[in-house]
């Protein structure tokens, strides 16, 4: 199966964007104001000279358009010369419209007097004509890489995040934005700078459908600052969201990510920085744009800084304009791009598929957001056990229907899939796939139980279900023990597994066999893994929801389901061409630049 890999081309030729978002450390956000161009080559030879080729960039709204009808010239001749500046440094920059929200605060033009952003079509029409007066400025100037419209609108147009704006009206005001910049000649690639923190991603609906931007934008342009509890899960948070953003199509850049270094040492930074660059390399990502350029000690009494003091921290040059260890993170990933010549490279296929059922994106009737929310956690603790294991894994949505091509089909801890997806699952499994479920009901008591079409046939078993009641995980350590040999697994191997989860979800199946071999038995000889055989393929049920407890506890990784992974594609005859070991060195996952080599291969 073919993995997502779409890369941003201009002129039919790829193109890398590999930067920085950029306030110059003259003013922050009021850089405009405080115009530095001596500063400003400076600050950009720093980036070059670290393998940057490109800027994020921003018109601070209220700055730019103080007027309803009018753009401050001053200031667009500024913008003209940091565009000079960028030539010359040999970058390029992606301008931002609607700025908006940014670092903690939401700034508006004093004209907008409360406005809807997206349904008042006065205030509508204001976006579009400031949005199409920027390009006509700047659109034939060769330092313009591409367009966005705001940053991170969600949060500007709601900022408690508690009411999602109505998305079809959000999708027309992004198709207007959009239209308007192409009738100005804006041929650039063009997004939204949105976030794709859509529901198709999050599972929460905020208005904005990535599946909708999908259809209106060249790239998708994920922000990502999650926070784990897990240092794996942290390292390949990014490399998730990139993965699950490029089932949509277009390419992906890793528009914001980093960390501020209130909350993490310079050490660790540089640690986290190559690890999301090199994780989201291998997830599809095609370009790569920290937050941010510098840090701001010297701006401590200016809004957001004086009240968000975490954000003056974020840099990577410090106040003096000094390369921090992240910034050196993406000189070292610059001449490993060469080195591989990425631009001539694509992703290799694979054989094995994680299935993303349609409860992440699409609002059934009569089911609950933490269905939507439970599937993406549980997904990403599946994925992460699949890199652990060294196995590649294309993700299949099944609101787009389900891939047929694979021969490895892994559908984790999961509650719900529409009833024709059961179907087509074990029909591929007849037709020569393996298919691997693992049993969940579901972390909340609203229907509690699995949904699946055809238990007990599917699996060649006869569950011992009793209604309203769950069947609790008793001990801390689940031990799995195979009474035959499995895949790559001997027979009397062994795997344990930390229980965990809500009095609803540490539950395990009952069964008992019908057509069914048991593979693996739990600590108290009972089913835990078994296998029926369905056509020239089988069906593997593990009764225990092992990828959801995983996902609930912290510092988990890496843990058996790796293992039990690996067996999977040992069992189902797939070729993993390269395999560590030990992919964990002490505290730190090792970067995959050897497992990276054997996923990317030349035209």
């Amino acid at each position: 199966m073919r993995r997502h890999a779409t890369r941003l081309a201009v002129d039919g030729r790829p193109v890398r964007w590999l930067g920085a978002n950029f306030w110059s450390r003259s003013g922050g956000p009021l850089m405009w104001r405080n115009y530095d161009p001596g500063l400003i080559t400076e600050e950009l030879r720093v980036l070059h000279a670290h393998g940057m080729t490109m800027t994020r960039s921003f018109f601070y709204w209220p700055d730019f358009m103080p007027e309803p009808d009018r753009i401050d010239e001053e200031l667009v001749a500024h913008f003209t010369d940091f565009l000079d500046r960028h030539v010359a440094a040999g970058m390029t920059t992606v301008p931002t419209f609607i700025v908006g929200h940014m670092s903690g605060e939401n700034w508006d033009p004093a004209w907008r007097g409360g406005r809807d952003l997206f349904a008042d079509v006065w205030l509508v029409a204001r976006q579009a004509w400031f949005a199409g007066e920027m390009v006509r400025r700047f659109g034939a100037h060769p330092g313009v890489a591409g367009w966005l419209v705001s940053n991170e609108m969600p949060i500007y147009a709601d900022p408690a995040h508690r009411h999602p704006a109505d998305r079809p009206v959000v999708t027309a005001w992004a198709q207007l934005i959009r239209d308007a910049v192409r009738a100005a000649d804006g041929h650039q690639p063009f997004s939204l700078g949105d976030g794709a923190w859509g529901l198709e991603i999050t599972g929460i609906d905020n208005g904005f459908s990535v599946r909708d931007t999908a259809a209106l934008c060249d790239f998708l342009g994920p922000h990502v600052y999650r926070m784990e509890d897990d240092q794996v899960r942290q390292h390949y948070a990014a490399a998730w969201v990139c993965e699950l953003t490029g089932t949509f199509g277009r390419p992906v850049v890793l528009e914001e990510f980093g960390v501020s270094s209130d909350f993490v040492s310079d050490e660790n930074a540089a640690h986290y920085y190559r690890q999301v660059l090199h994780n989201s390399l291998l997830a599809g990502s095609c370009g790569w744009i920290g937050w941010c350029n510098s840090d701001y000690d010297d701006l401590a009494g200016q809004d957001p800084y004086r009240h968000h003091a975490f954000e003056m921290h974020f840099g990577l040059t410090d106040r003096h304009g000094d390369p921090k260890p992240a910034l050196r993170e993406f000189a070292d990933f610059a001449a490993i791009l060469d080195r591989v010549d990425i631009d001539n490279c694509r992703r290799a296929d694979t054989d094995a598929v994680l299935v993303v059922p349609s409860y992440l994106d699409t609002e059934y009737p009569f089911t609950e957001l933490a269905d939507r929310t439970y599937v993406y956690s549980t997904l990403r603790q599946a994925y992460v056990s699949a890199r652990l294991a060294d196995l590649p894994v294309a993700l299949s949505r099944e609101s787009d229907g389900m891939a047929e091509d694979g021969r490895l089909y892994l559908v984790p801890s999961t509650k719900q899939l529409l009833s024709p997806t059961w179907h087509t699952l074990e029909r591929l499994a007849e037709a020569g796939a393996t298919v691997y479920v693992s049993y969940s009901p579901g972390a909340h008591p609203g229907q509690r139980g699995p949904w699946y079409a055809n238990l007990n046939g599917m699996f060649g078993v006869r569950h011992e279900l009793r209604y309203g009641l769950v069947d609790p995980v008793e001990d801390d350590t689940v031990t799995f023990t195979f009474t035959r040999a499995f895949g790559s697994l001997a027979e009397g191997a062994c795997l344990s597994f930390r229980a965990a989860g809500t009095p609803d979800s540490r539950v395990y199946l009952p069964v008992v066999p019908t057509d069914a071999e048991v593979v693996a038995v739990d600590g108290h000889g009972r089913p835990a893994l078994l296998c029926r055989r369905a056509g020239t393929g089988s069906v593997i049920l593990c009764t225990y929801p092992l990828e959801h407890m995983a996902a609930v506890t912290p510092a988990a990784n890496p843990e058996a389901a790796q293992v039990l992974y690996g067996a999977l594609a040992a069992h189902a005859g797939l070729d993993r061409p390269v395999t560590v070991d030990e992919p964990v060195d002490g505290e730190l996952v090792l970067p995959p630049f050897g497992v990276g080599v054997s996923e990317l291969i030349g035209p």
